[in-house]
């Protein structure tokens, strides 16, 4: 950046929020040379459960980045059951139970098994477990500055530079100048709003309760079994206990009154005299929401700012990560040179047909819960041949229909960019991009699937920071047109020669090249003809063309 003013701070990113997706992005970033300024309003992480689940992508991308295992070591013990149950109540025998693995025993599944499929299993980490600990990550980063107690004011913009007006607690204004700002300032997002972009969808759906309690003793009490989700039949407000990363803490969601009357739920729903105490009660609106646009020049947005879920099925804080390492190395790449300008121009491209897909797959979920609660009648209680039948009949759709919630990996972890312009197009419309189900694929824009390799290493922790040439089968076709164009153009990329069969089989072609996210550009057994354009199109530097 040219003309800086006297005394006016610089950096090429500034980011507010800092929030998971927030210090995501600044983690990305800081790993890869950026200088950045992450700024957050509150003075402290939050202090309130929200999310409590990282989903199989999110630990992907977690342990790309290198943090993975201090994200399990902070959250639910790896050996914990992860179970879902609908009762009466706590102590009630179950009327249907979803058994879920724990971590180590899908770690062991994921291991046994070469098949394509996921890398990482899920996690159960509480959100105010797991923003202290990335902060106290990106905190060590020296290219990252973190400041808690600043707010954006305002913002301006130019064909060059983006500058911020922002102000920390008792201290008077002062500007801030980057290159870029990405907002991850949640769903009331000043940025946004700012920005004139408006939420499309359906908003202020539903209200509810979110009740905060401390429980020591339950989680080894509770006769059904442990889990990580507790449905009581109790129409028409059907409280819901959500198990906390401690083991010690619960949340209950519930359609209360009031906040008195949620510890009036938590003690009615446990059904049995056991000590707790009731921490907090937050009040908070079901919204279907996704932003019209993603961005405009040189801001955009990610995470809640961008789109608004319900937390059924846990697509919210998964989506922003999504958001966060697809604009990370876009970002990284335009401010280093190489990135043209269809790289950042497809960040909307991509994501935004994510967080659209992934309001619907909320719709869904959410329908689905509701699907099995009308079946509740006041006779669910009753110990006669009426009520039993109610009790199956309830029983019966929730193992079909809370499935829709529980068993979603395609929509988690099957992200494929469709009709991006970054990635090379091949004929044809390519497998279903909202496919519930998860089915390893290489089509260009889908997530390269997990392979081990011979050593017993994955194949994913084998890729660089840039873009990967890979070499599968033992193919002896010349690939230097492509190295070359790629160095002409200073973009980083290596070529990984892999023998492993079964990587071949899996990815069925012989020559793969992979993003710096991990998302396949183009795939085949030659190089298109003018490889030169391959390597153009794949860094934004002309929009990407059927082969």
């Amino acid at each position: 950046m040219k003309g800086r003013a006297k005394g006016v701070p610089e950096t090429q990113v500034l980011i507010v929020g800092a929030g998971p997706v927030g210090l995501t992005l600044a983690l990305d970033l800081g790993r890869r040379g950026v200088p950045c300024t992450l700024i957050e309003r509150n003075t402290t992480s939050i202090q309130l459960p929200k999310m409590e689940r990282c989903n199989a992508r999110t630990m992907e991308i977690y342990r790309r980045l290198g943090i993975s295992e201090q994200v399990r070591d902070a959250g639910l013990p790896r050996d914990a059951p992860m179970d879902v149950f609908l009762a009466l109540s706590m102590v009630d025998p179950p009327l249907a139970h979803l058994p879920c693995p724990s971590v180590a025993q899908a770690a062991a599944e994921i291991a046994a098994r070469n098949d394509g499929g996921l890398l990482e299993p899920y996690q159960l980490i509480s959100q105010y477990t797991l923003e202290p600990l990335l902060r106290s990550i990106v905190e060590k980063i020296p290219n990252v500055t973190v400041r808690f107690g600043c707010e954006l004011i305002s913002f301006t913009q130019n064909a060059n530079s983006v500058t911020a007006v922002v102000q920390a607690h008792n201290v008077a204004e002062e500007t801030i100048r980057a290159s870029f700002l990405a907002a991850c300032d949640g769903g009331s997002s000043t940025v946004r709003k700012q920005l004139g972009i408006p939420l499309q969808g359906d908003g202020n759906i539903r209200k509810l309760r979110q009740g905060l309690f401390r429980c020591d003793d339950l989680y080894e009490r509770i006769p059904m079994g442990k889990g990580r989700h507790y449905h009581v039949a109790e129409g028409p407000l059907f409280p819901f206990l959500i198990l906390q990363d401690s083991t010690r803490h619960w949340t209950l969601h519930a359609a209360a009154s009031s906040d008195a009357e949620m510890a009036v739920i938590f003690k009615k729903s446990l059904a049995m005299p056991i000590e707790f105490a009731m921490l907090s009660v937050n009040e908070w609106t079901q919204h279907l929401l996704c932003a019209e646009r993603y961005g405009e020049g040189r801001v955009f947005i990610a995470g809640d700012a961008a789109h608004l879920v319900i937390p059924t099925g846990g697509l919210g804080m998964n989506t922003g990560v999504g958001d966060a390492v697809d604009l990370s190395w876009k970002l990284a790449a335009t401010l280093a040179g190489w990135g043209g300008p269809q790289l950042l121009a497809s960040y909307e491209v991509e994501c935004r047909p994510i967080g659209l897909r992934n309001v619907k797959a909320s719709r869904a979920a959410m329908t689905g819960r509701l699907g099995w609660r009308a079946a509740y009648q006041p006779n669910l209680r009753d110990n006669t041949p009426d009520g039993a039948a109610t009790r199956d009949k309830m029983a019966a759709l929730f193992d079909t229909e809370q499935r829709k919630v529980t068993e979603i990996s395609g929509i988690e972890a099957g992200y494929r960019y469709v009709d991006s312009p970054i990635v090379w197009r091949e004929p044809g419309d390519g497998p279903d991009p909202d496919n519930p189900s998860y089915a390893p694929t290489t089509w260009p824009g889908a997530r390269l699937p997990h392979v081990w390799l011979s050593d017993g290493m994955a194949l994913h922790d084998r890729l660089g920071p840039g873009y990967t040439l890979l070499r599968l089968g033992g193919t002896h076709v010349d690939t230097s047109s492509l190295v070359r164009s790629f160095h002409e153009l200073r973009a980083p990329l290596e070529v990984l020669e892999v023998a492993a069969e079964r990587a071949r089989d899996i990815y069925q072609y012989d020559l793969l090249l992979v993003r710096p996210d991990l998302h396949v550009v183009w795939r085949g057994n030659e190089l298109p003809q003018d490889a030169a354009k391959l390597a153009m199109a794949a860094t934004g530097r002309l929009p990407a063309h059927i082969s």
